[in-house]
């Protein structure tokens, strides 16, 4: 009777004891959401606070996303000030201690990759230019691998119980992530050295990463809206060095790449610039397998 009863006192205990909470994380774009899962699995459970359709300088510090960063554990940023506009004000509301900057719950995934594009003057005459390079970084997977070893050793820092657990999944993904990036790069030999347009400079990493040319920009300076003038004047510099393709990312107008294709008669290649950013961009891996797809199709 009483080895029943200590029986029973040890499953009652059991069932009282507290289950481990998953680690709210708090991504501000799609690609840190992805790869936080990724490396998270089920001991995460993240929120991110934009979405592929949106443009992620321009965004308003809503009391929704005050309340996610109010209770998360962690903020997975991009930095290098693409989130200038409205994620400091998001945390300075939050008021929450574990995740301010300079804190292991703060990560900046543009602090661990070498920046392109850093402007050779800092002046706001010449549009939305970014002080410390170009944070678009996602577009090289390559980073990608990057980013991901400093934030699966973040992650074990902010929860030590767990960190084993995210260690292993970090060295399947590194697994996996090595294997598909010898099958991109081998797909993508054909676009070496084409020619491109951008209708917005967000493509530095991508076409660093394939070897293309960029050959000139729709917007006159970062952020503006070409004029006609301008779109003219492009028209006319493409005369003189034809492009293959416009390169135009799925949360941007099409009026002045579609302008441009007509006249010019290139293709205009839409791409999802991100996780979900098209149907075929569900994740980290297919966002890659689409994009090539994308531009090889392009290419014709």
């Amino acid at each position: 009777m009483r080895s029943l009863a200590l029986s029973l006192l040890v499953v009652v205990m059991a069932a009282a004891r507290p289950v481990a909470a998953e680690l709210n994380i708090f991504a501000t774009v799609p690609e840190w959401g992805a790869l936080a899962q990724e490396l998270g699995g089920d001991k995460v459970k993240v929120y991110t606070a934009t979405t592929a359709q949106q443009d992620p300088h321009r965004i308003e510090a809503r009391p929704s996303l005050i309340a996610r960063a109010r209770a998360a554990d962690l903020v997975v940023a991009t930095g290098a000030e693409l989130e200038a506009g409205w994620l400091p004000l998001v945390l300075q509301q939050a008021a929450n201690a574990k995740v301010r900057g300079g804190t292991p719950g703060y990560f900046e995934a543009a602090a661990v990759v070498p920046l392109l594009g850093k402007p050779a003057r800092l002046d706001r005459a010449e549009g939305d230019i970014h002080a410390q390079g170009d944070p678009h970084i996602q577009g090289d997977p390559r980073n990608i691998a990057r980013v991901a070893d400093a934030l699966a050793a973040r992650l074990a820092e902010v929860e030590p119980a767990n960190a084993a657990y995210y260690r292993e999944r970090h060295r399947l993904f590194a697994e996996r992530w090595t294997a598909a990036l010898a099958r991109w790069e081998k797909a993508a030999s054909p676009m070496k050295g084409v020619p491109v347009v951008v209708q917005h400079r967000s493509f530095t990493y991508l076409i660093a990463w394939l070897g293309m040319v960029e050959v000139v920009a729709l917007e006159p300076k970062p952020g503006m809206e070409p004029t006609t003038a301008h779109l003219s004047a492009v028209l006319g510099a493409l005369e003189k060095k034809p492009a293959k393709l416009v390169l135009r990312a799925a949360y941007q107008g099409d009026r002045a790449s579609q302008w441009l294709a007509q006249r010019a008669k290139v293709e205009v290649v839409v791409l999802p610039f991100t996780v979900g950013g098209s149907d075929g961009a569900k994740d980290l891996f297919s966002l890659y397998d689409d994009t090539l797809q994308r531009l090889l199709k392009g290419l014709g």
